[in-house]
């Protein structure tokens, strides 16, 4: 048992070497975060213990060492008087704060091989804190008000993620939130969608409804918004015309085949007999057995009734601001309905399986023209989607 203990103990001190070692690299390479984070963990499992001493000193370092370096990227940032630098400084604050509250629990630290505690400058970084916050949400809410006025869709983009920038900052600054939602409707693609009935034929309603209430496409797309209905106050950027020009439906058919089945059914066995009709022994004297058989026989009656509908068309994306199409795309689908199924007259053991599966089935009603269209319009509605899918207005 004591070599057990004496190799966990020297295992433990390997890993704790490792773990040193590592923190030490951190430093030398200026990853000081990564040095600090490391030790952090480490003496907050036990910032007594022997093993960990050493990330002490290392913690005392990096931290001083992160710090300087922050306070002269701040130093520098602020000589160079550019608004935009505050975003930066800001957030070297905040993480200059964010560093001594990691380390304010673990305080004291003393440490065994510095013989005394660990020293670290804190510092209230309050006021500077708000201040550059303050610098940094008028910086943004006139940045974003540049955006606004430029009025191009890109630019009421760029303002919406600068006004929601400014809400995770501070919620209700000025009129942040109507401001968002005003960039928000500004940098929207509105798409104005129509479905046309070029085949001479009519076209189901329901089949109109589903193919434009793109609620159901799960397109997600942040920036466009879809009508099948012009709405007051919005001014269509892009149109999509679903243009129906092919409806060929044919014909209800019920086609008959027969099919005559045979096979040799074995009904039992009898022994084997020579001309005298006496029964013949194998060589062990055993008498021989012989299979008997017998012919079976059936007429089979397939029937399968088909019924199939063609609807095809086109897809054109149009620049409505400009009139112009700017894209064309041929869709199509095909939908057959089938069902096939079988009577028999005579001997039923000569069917196989595929046989009796079909004189299981029998004759159903053809579907009317309309529910084929609606069959046929789930496949469109699906390659409809591809297309959307394939090709977003950005």
């Amino acid at each position: 048992m004591r070599i057990t203990y004496t190799l966990l103990f020297t295992l433990l001190l390997l890993v704790g070497c490792n773990s040193v070692k590592r923190n030490q690299k951190f430093l030398a390479q200026g990853n000081y975060d990564r040095a600090i984070d490391l030790a952090i963990k480490k003496l907050q499992k036990d910032k007594a213990s022997e093993k960990n001493d050493a990330h002490i000193a290392l913690l005392e370092e990096g931290f001083k060492k992160a710090s300087e370096e922050d306070h002269r990227r701040i130093t520098f940032l602020k000589k160079q008087n550019n608004p935009s630098n505050i975003k930066e400084v800001y957030h070297l604050y905040k993480t200059l704060n964010n560093r001594q509250e990691l380390v304010r629990p673990l305080l004291p630290l003393f440490s065994q091989s510095l013989n005394r505690n660990a020293k670290f400058k804190l510092i209230n970084y309050t006021d500077e804190l708000i201040s550059s916050k303050k610098e940094l949400l008028q910086y943004l809410y006139s940045e974003a008000t540049i955006y606004m006025n430029r009025q191009t869709i890109d630019d009421y983009r760029t303002a919406y993620n600068v006004f929601c920038e400014i809400d995770e900052l501070q919620t209700n600054y000025k009129e942040v939130a109507r401001l968002k939602e005003d960039a928000r409707f500004l940098g929207t693609n509105f798409v104005f969608v129509t479905l046309n009935n070029r085949t001479g034929q009519i076209i189901p309603f329901r089949l109109e409804r589903e193919l434009l209430d793109f609620n159901t496409y799960g397109l997600d797309d942040f920036w466009t918004e879809y009508h099948n209905e012009r709405e007051q106050g919005i001014e269509y950027h892009y149109g999509i015309a679903l243009n129906f020009r092919q409806l060929d439906i044919s014909p209800e058919r019920a086609r008959t085949t027969e099919v005559i089945r045979s096979l040799q059914i074995k009904t039992g066995w009898e022994y084997k007999r020579n001309r005298d009709g006496e029964i013949i022994n194998d060589e062990n004297g055993n008498p021989i057995k012989i299979d008997k058989f017998e012919k079976a026989t059936a007429v089979l009656t397939v029937t399968v009734q088909t019924k199939g509908v063609l609807l095809g068309g086109n897809v054109i994306y149009r620049d409505l601001v400009n009139r112009r199409d700017i894209e064309d795309f041929p869709i199509g689908t095909e939908f057959v309905f089938e069902n096939a199924f079988a009577t028999y007259r005579g001997d039923k053991r000569a069917l196989n399986n595929d046989d009796l599966g079909l004189i299981n089935n029998h004759y159903v009603p053809f579907p009317t023209n309309e529910q084929m269209v609606l069959d046929a319009g789930e496949d469109l509605k699906s390659r409809l989607k591809d297309i959307l899918e394939r090709n977003g207005l950005d």
